[in-house]
């Protein structure tokens, strides 16, 4: 079976826009290129991101009451911001990777992933007139996987300051507060690289042709991609979406095609060459494939999932101790993804460490991003604490 490799922007993002310029209708002559309108429906529902940052009548209630106000002048605009709307005791939010909403939708849901948490603080942002910058933050990519399309996570944070002559400007801080899910001392020291407003729509975008891949409408997806890519030519999210749309709807001359754009862009994508290896070998082109193959080899000796995959063979061999190994290399380079840590700790169980199972059953849980995922694993682990209790003594 196929696998295709998807980049997305799932993680901290928080940006203060003037406004979400219109897509532009008709591309120059290199994107049309890449584009194939008739091959697919028109999309189900527009394909907009005009209202991204609209607040609704009821995010409008809640800037005006006074719990929100009374947050802001203790704490200043930027921290009172965070406070009123992250403290568990007011909107209680809901953490799920698997949708990205707009502000509006984000806030009536009480729950959404990383981009969607932070476009609705945007919007509160925005409508209280605050300065802010927002970079791409040089940490580690996140892999996760999804059936046969590997997800790739990079990471995104905001820094936030109130005008001056702002009506919150209370007990304010010398310097910016930068929002971000990285420990605070540890984002302080990566590079980041400043971003335009441009590429926060793209990845909008790009996040929600990738879903609408996931949940199997390719029409969708194709529009979303299509228009990530007008908003910002240079999204390299956007153009690998865009081939793997083309991939899975049998159109691979326009998939490599797609592919072969974005290497000449950003040559030593290890997420594209994977993905243009495989279609240059299923469209005959199988010298050209073995050689992008022997490149991804030399740059990338040890690439995502590798002691992952190499550890599932053993598990299936019924080499436990090997799987075990290897699983923990792959959590030692990954410690955030949840899909190790299960069979890490499913490995443990086969060893009869059954405790040390349970520990990991436990970080799976935690570091999940979606919700359905974590109650499969606390189930799991509740079954797993239950016989580690043994049956109930009787009186």
């Amino acid at each position: 079976m196929k696998s295709w490799f998807l980049l997305l922007r799932y993680l901290p993002l928080l940006a203060l826009l003037s406004g979400c310029a219109s897509t532009p209708s008709r591309p120059t002559a290199e994107l049309a290129a890449l584009f194939d309108d008739s091959a697919f429906p028109a999309p189900t529902n527009p394909v907009d991101a005009s209202t991204l940052f609209a607040l609704s009548a009821p995010m409008r209630a809640h800037l005006d009451s006074s719990a929100f106000k009374t947050k802001l002048r203790d704490k200043g605009a930027a921290r009172g911001l965070v406070a009123a709307l992250y403290s568990k005791s007011d909107l209680q939010l809901d953490y799920d990777a698997s949708v990205t909403r707009t502000a509006a939708h984000t806030y009536a849901a009480r729950s959404g992933n990383c981009l969607s948490l932070v476009i609705m603080t945007a919007a509160f942002a925005r409508a209280l007139g605050m300065e802010v910058r927002f970079a791409s933050v040089a940490s580690e990519e996140t892999w996760n996987r999804s059936g046969s399309l590997y997800l790739v996570s990079s990471h995104v944070n905001i820094a936030l300051a109130p005008r001056p002559s702002g009506p919150f400007s209370v007990s304010t801080d010398a310097e910016p507060l930068v929002i971000d899910f990285l420990a605070s001392k540890e984002a302080a020291r990566l590079p980041s690289t400043e971003l335009a407003e441009e590429d926060i729509v793209a990845l909008y975008m790009n996040n929600r042709a990738v879903e609408e891949l996931m949940a199997g409408r390719a029409a969708d997806a194709y529009w979303w991609a299509r228009a990530a890519i007008l908003k910002r030519p240079s999204s390299l999210e956007a153009y690998n979406t865009l081939a793997v749309t083309y991939a899975r709807s049998k159109r691979p001359l326009m998939a490599e095609r797609v592919y072969r754009a974005a290497l000449a862009r950003y040559p030593d994508s290890l997420v594209v060459m994977q993905n243009l290896a495989q279609e240059l070998d299923g469209n005959g082109k199988h010298e050209e494939a073995q050689a992008l193959l022997r490149r991804i080899e030399r740059l990338y000796p040890a690439p995502p999932y590798h002691w992952f995959d190499r550890g599932m063979a053993a598990y299936k061999a019924g080499d436990m101790r090997e799987a075990k190994a290897l699983f923990a290399r792959e959590v030692a380079r990954a410690p955030y993804n949840d899909e190790f840590h299960f069979w890490l700790g499913v490995a443990y169980l086969g060893l009869g460490e059954v405790e040390t199972a349970a520990k990991e059953l436990a970080l799976a849980r935690d570091t999940s991003t979606r919700i359905d995922a974590r109650e499969r694993y606390a189930a799991k682990l509740g079954h797993l604490r239950a016989s580690l209790a043994g049956p109930p003594q009787g009186r």
